[in-house]
């Protein structure tokens, strides 16, 4: 399985936010995984020479991939989710267990699993010292960690949790990467080319008005209804930021347009921190559910070049010794 790079499994690869962060980070995919058949379109229009398992985790025979430098995932986060009942490893969404299981089988040099805050709260303490647990046993030095993506240049209030384990011999070579000395964007200044491409004589005075960075954009559930930016709380926040989010746009305001402007997918993609030329295909409900529920690429960046840079720092020790 190895390249000449570092080579990497992407589970549960959603819309490709991590796949894309670990992509820029230098890894080389050799498989992604993802049930969802809207997310594999994208994951194949986007990269056409992507190797996209549709299929479900469970399933998943890790065999050809064994040894692999990297296994990352984004797993269900319902599970853990204030907005949800945070049934934890009670749910049936929970893909912990299936991913320790393609761990023990695959034994990568590193893991790297993204989730929500809510993981972190006083009811999970014992799942996450199941899961550390049980990827200890097989060789690794485990961590979680809370991200901040407004520290990574994403200009949104989005925090993370990254578990990340490593195996024993490549650990001392692993730091938590260091936030960045300047802030973000504000999103006018982030989207104000967007909000003024179809002419809005409003856009600069929106932009003015737009002068803080976003709450954490909310990507909800197949269970529920449309594209919205999130409950009334989250609604108030964007309407603080002049951005009306009772519904995603098909397009950006025309020229004549008063009131509050809604954003569209390429919008909010943007502000999750993925690049225009990131194509999330189908229809705008999908589409928009893809972006929402993404691990911003940036800060998958951020931690993946520090995996990256324990996984090779040994090895030119050694090479140089």
């Amino acid at each position: 399985m190895r390249t000449k790079g570092l080579a990497s499994l992407e589970l549960c690869a959603g819309g490709g936010g991590q796949a894309l962060g670990l992509e820029q980070a230098g890894f080389t995919h050799q498989g992604l995984v993802e049930i969802d058949r809207h997310c594999c379109e994208t994951l194949r229009f986007n990269r056409p020479n992507w190797k996209v398992f549709e299929q479900d985790l469970e399933t998943f025979d890790g065999a050809p991939f064994k040894g692999i430098d990297l296994i990352a995932g984004g797993l269900p986060c319902p599970p853990f989710s204030k907005a949800g009942k945070q049934l934890g490893k009670a749910d049936e969404r929970n893909l912990f267990p299936a991913a320790i299981k393609l761990i023990d089988q695959i034994r990568p040099r590193a893991v790297m699993i993204e989730n929500v805050r809510g993981i972190l709260d006083a009811i999970f303490d014992d799942y996450r010292k199941y899961v550390s647990g049980q990827i200890a046993k097989l060789g690794y030095i485990t961590d979680w960690q809370l991200l901040n993506a407004s520290d990574y240049g994403v200009p949104q209030l989005r925090p993370r949790v990254v578990f990340v384990a490593i195996r024993k011999q490549f650990a001392p070579y692993f730091e938590w990467p260091t936030p960045n000395k300047h802030k973000p964007l504000t999103v006018g200044e982030t989207l104000f080319d967007l909000m003024a491409s179809h002419g809005w004589h409003g856009a600069s005075a929106w932009r003015a008005r737009a002068n803080d960075i976003a709450p954490t954009i909310v990507g909800g559930s197949k269970k529920h209804g449309g594209p919205d930016l999130g409950p009334t709380r989250a609604r108030k926040a964007w309407a603080a930021l002049s951005v009306d989010g009772l519904v995603v746009a098909n397009n950006p305001p025309d020229r004549d347009f008063i009131g509050m402007p809604r954003l569209t997918v390429p919008m909010v993609a943007r502000i999750q921190g993925f690049p225009d030329d990131w194509i999330f295909t189908g229809k705008k409900t999908p589409a928009y559910r893809q972006v929402g529920n993404a691990f911003p690429p940036p800060v998958a960046c951020a931690v993946a070049e520090c995996v990256a840079a324990a996984l090779t720092s040994r090895q030119l020790l050694r090479a140089t010794a």
